[in-house]
């Protein structure tokens, strides 16, 4: 029995209607909307197609350099322009934070100190090195958890800008 191809529900359309609507700074989301395909379509192809990546990486990556070049441009006239673009790209050195918040460094930080103190308590390695496989763990996730939060935020970011446009 002869296999047939299966034809791709992306073609070179909508392939390039995706990556001008991501080079005028909307989510793959929208461009799915767009095209009438799911996001997933879109993240497949991409996976099997290694030009389609490329092209959607710069189209992303473009939205977000003319972004910047306004921002730096606007902070030659004012200073606040500046604060602001150092809050959003470094968070965990320039972000505002409530009394009390600790940046991912000072977590860090304090989890490798535990993990100091416990290897020096705990004599019995099995148990030390079990306790510390767990910490390491933990770092782990708050890793994930931290990442994800900060997409999240940026994602929330994004669309509050757009609601007032």
């Amino acid at each position: 029995m002869e296999r047939t191809k299966r034809r791709r529900a992306l073609d070179d359309v909508k392939k390039k209607e995706i990556c001008a609507i991501l080079s005028v700074g909307c989510s793959r989301r929208t461009a799915a909307a767009y095209v009438g395909c799911a996001v997933s379509t879109i993240a497949r192809t991409a996976e099997y197609d290694p030009s389609f990546d490329a092209e959607l990486r710069h189209a992303e990556s473009r939205c977000e350099v003319w972004h910047m070049k306004n921002i730096n441009s606007a902070s030659e006239k004012n200073w606040r322009a500046s604060a602001w673009a150092l809050e959003r790209k470094f968070p965990d050195e320039y972000g505002q934070r409530r009394v009390g918040d600790l940046s991912g460094e000072q977590v860090a930080q304090a989890m490798a100190e535990f993990a100091t103190i416990v290897s020096e308590e705990i004599t019995d390695p099995d148990q030390r090195e079990g306790l510390v496989r767990r910490l390491r763990a933990l770092a782990r996730r708050f890793e994930r958890e931290w990442a994800f939060e900060r997409q999240l935020l940026a994602t929330r970011l994004r669309r509050k800008r757009r609601k007032t446009q």
